[in-house]
C-alpha cells in the first residue's frame, strides 16, 4: 500500500481510516507493507498487527515536511507553495521507495491510496502488478481543479486494474476522471463499534469535567476547513439560545480557520460555543457519547470540494446519538432523514437549529433515530467487510 497520510501514532484523526483498512486486510493472513512519508510526529514500530511500515525521507530540512498527513493543503482548497516546491522529491523518493519494498518483499498487488499523488507513486512502483487505486476525496477534488494532477490522475486511473471510491459521489467523479465504470465501485468505510458505542459512564464524566451538567449539548469535529461547514452550525447556535439558553456546542479539531470560526462564535454568549482542539479518537468517541446531539454541517466549499463519506458521520451513526448531517457528498448514503437522523440542505443554518431543536424537545425520537443508526452502521458499515471486499479485488485483479 502506498499512501501519503496513516494515523501517525495510536488514536491521531489524521488518516484514521488508513489504519483499519491496513490491518483489516493483514488480518485475513496477508503481508501488508506500508509506503509513506515520514513526519515528524510518527510513532509507530517496525510492524504493528501484521503491517509493516516504511516511511521515506524526502525534505532536505525539516521546514519542508508538508507532504501528506492533511499539511499540504491551506484551507482543504489551495496547495501550499512549499508543498509544490517539494513534491517532485516526494514522488520521485515514494516511488523509489515502494519499487524497493515491492521487489525486495516480492509483493503481488500495489494498492495506491488517494489517486494523486498516492496512485501516481503507486503506479510509477508497480512493474507488472496489478495497480489498485482508492479515491478518498481531496485527491478527486484536486484533479478536477488542477491541470497537471488532473493529467495524472488520468494517467494513474488509466493503468488502474481496479478503482475504489468511499462514496457514490466519488465514484462518479473518479469515472469522470477516466476511471473505467466496469472496474469502479463504492466501497464505503467502516467503523470501530468498541471505540464509538453509548457510553453513560463516559457521558457523566465529561459533562462533569466540563461543568456541562444537563445542558443540551451538540458535538461535531474535524478539520476546521471551509469543506465541513462549521460556520453554519456555529451560526445556528444563536436560534438554538433563544429555546434552549444553555445549549452548548464543542467543536473539536483544529486548522486554518480556527481564528475566524472562534471570531464568528464571539458574537454569541461565552459559553456557547467551545473549541477543545485536535482530540484523540478515544477522546471523539468519548464526547460524542456525552452529546445530545452529533452534527456533521458538511458542504460543497467555493472551491467545489467536499467530503466523499466522513468517517465521522458513521462514527457518530455507531454511538446512538443523534446525528443531524447534510446532505452533501456521501451523506446521504448513510444518513436518511427521519429513519438513522435527520438530514438539511447545506449552507442552511436555520435549517441545522430547526433539526437539532426538535431532537432536543422530543428525545424518545432522537433516541429511536441513534438506535436506528447503530444498527444499520452493525449491519453495513464494519471494518471487517471493508477488508473482505478489498481481498475480493485483489483476487479479482
Amino acid at each position: 500500500m502506498v499512501a501519503t497520510s496513516y494515523p501517525r501514532f495510536p488514536g491521531d484523526g489524521i488518516g484514521s481510516f488508513m489504519e483499519p483498512i491496513a490491518k483489516g486486510v493483514a488480518a485475513r493472513g496477508h503481508e501488508v507493507h506500508l509506503v509513506a512519508p515520514w513526519h515528524p510526529a510518527i510513532r509507530r514500530g517496525k510492524v504493528e498487527d501484521g503491517v509493516f511500515f516504511h516511511f521515506f525521507h524526502y525534505a532536505p530540512v525539516a521546514s519542508l515536511n508538508v507532504f501528506g498527513y492533511a499539511s499540504g493543503l491551506k484551507a482543504d482548497t489551495d496547495v501550499r507553495a512549499a508543498a509544490w516546491a517539494v513534491a517532485p522529491l516526494a514522488l520521485g523518493a515514494g516511488a523509489f521507495k515502494a519499487w524497493r519494498v515491492a521487489t525486495k518483499r516480492r509483493a503481488t498487488v500495489m494498492h495506491g491510496h488517494w489517486i494523486v499523488p498516492g496512485g501516481a507513486m503507486a503506479a510509477v512502483a508497480r512493474g507488472g502488478r496489478p495497480l489498485v487505486v482508492s479515491a478518498h476525496g481531496s485527491d478527486v477534488f484536486l484533479a478536477e481543479r488542477n491541470g497537471a494532477a488532473r493529467r495524472a490522475a488520468r494517467a494513474v486511473l488509466h493503468r488502474a486494474a481496479w478503482v475504489t471510491a468511499c462514496s457514490n459521489d466519488l465514484r462518479d467523479r473518479s469515472i469522470a476522471l477516466g476511471a473505467r465504470p466496469g472496474k469502479t465501485e463504492t466501497v464505503p468505510y467502516g467503523v470501530d463499534r468498541t471505540r464509538f458505542a453509548p457510553n453513560r459512564e463516559a457521558r457523566a464524566a465529561i459533562r462533569q469535567t466540563f461543568g456541562i451538567g444537563e445542558a443540551p449539548l451538540v458535538f461535531t469535529a474535524g478539520r476546521l476547513v471551509r469543506k465541513k461547514g462549521f460556520e453554519y452550525l456555529i451560526d445556528a447556535v444563536g436560534p438554538l439560545q433563544r429555546a434552549y439558553p444553555g445549549v452548548r456546542l464543542v467543536i473539536a479539531g483544529d486548522g486554518d480557520l480556527r481564528d475566524e470560526l472562534a471570531g464568528r462564535a464571539g458574537a454569541l454568549d461565552p459559553s456557547a460555543v467551545t473549541f477543545v482542539g485536535a482530540l484523540p479518537q478515544d477522546d471523539v468517541a468519548r464526547w460524542m457519547a456525552a452529546a445530545d446531539v452529533v452534527a456533521v454541517p458538511s458542504v460543497h466549499d467555493v472551491a467545489g470540494n467536499v467530503d466523499g463519506l466522513p468517517n465521522f458521520a458513521l462514527e457518530a451513526m455507531a454511538s446512538a446519538t443523534p446525528v443531524v448531517a447534510t446532505t452533501a457528498g456521501g451523506l446521504a448514503q448513510a444518513v436518511s432523514d427521519g429513519e438513522t437522523g435527520r438530514t438539511v440542505p447545506e449552507r442552511d443554518a436555520p435549517a441545522l437549529a430547526r433539526a437539532i431543536g426538535e431532537l432536543l424537545a422530543r428525545p424518545s425520537d432522537a433516541r429511536r433515530l441513534g438506535a436506528a443508526a447503530r444498527a444499520r452502521v452493525e449491519r453495513d458499515f464494519g471494518w471487517a467487510r471493508v477488508a473482505e471486499r478489498f481481498e475480493a479485488i485483489y483476487d479479482e485483479c
